[in-house]
């Protein structure tokens, strides 16, 4: 088993960004962690491709959490390649296929008002965002200790961005996927933007959670990889 980081390079409100999904390789088959935002299914593919793999041998997509940088390009990768098995928590699932308005949603609306002047266009069009989501059924539900990946993969519950968030753990490669429960900041493991955390006292938990794992690496959408 391998894990790859697949750097994404885009261009934000003039700004150059980084993501980094993770490219999990098991025999050959591939399973991608988060989808970026919408329309970035060309530039995954290319990192694919760039990294000696190819699209057709994808099997599973495991979707961290309902945000519109990490699963903004789910649909396409679904309606492009429909064999996909869509993983996600049993609570994230809710929002991914539409059965429950998104908690991101809801907080971006209720801080609308409270906004100041110069950044109500951007509520706006955050909000916007998220409601051009399209929503997807999801094929496999997971919860805190489930085993995926012929048992390779651990699920780790870490509420607190979102309420349904999921880290993945690989105890034999002594690694984890973090998702936004934690960011490489200056070689350091933070919470990702509290601003964003629906609850910062569980995101503390689930930072302290992951950290306190057996583990040499931890695989960051935001930051890249840490190696201790």
């Amino acid at each position: 088993m391998e894990i790859l980081e697949l750097p994404i390079e885009f261009e934000f409100n003039g700004q150059k960004n980084l993501i980094y999904p993770s490219l999990i390789i098991t025999n050959n088959d591939l399973t991608l962690v988060d989808t970026g935002y919408a329309n970035f299914l060309p530039l995954i593919e290319n990192e694919i491709k760039k990294s000696g793999y190819e699209i057709k041998n994808l099997k599973n997509i495991i979707i961290t959490h309902y945000d519109d940088d990490h699963i903004g390009s789910l649909y396409d990768f679904k309606t492009e390649f429909p064999w996909i098995n869509i993983i996600a928590s049993e609570i994230e699932s809710k929002y991914i296929s539409g059965m429950l308005k998104a908690e991101r949603l809801v907080q971006a609306e209720a801080l609308l008002d409270k906004l100041p002047i110069e950044e109500v266009e951007f509520g706006k069009w955050f909000i916007r965002q998220l409601k051009n989501l399209k929503h997807i059924s999801v094929d496999e539900k997971v919860q805190d200790g489930s085993k995926i990946l012929d048992g390779k993969c651990t699920i780790v519950a870490t509420p607190g961005h979102t309420s349904g968030h999921i880290s993945l753990y690989f105890p034999s490669i002594k690694t984890v996927i973090t998702g936004d429960a934690a960011v490489n900041e200056n070689d350091k493991l933070v919470i990702a933007n509290p601003h964003f955390c629906l609850n910062i006292g569980k995101a503390e938990e689930s930072l302290d959670k992951i950290k306190n794992l057996d583990v040499k690496t931890f695989y960051c959408y935001h930051g890249g990889k840490l190696s201790l």
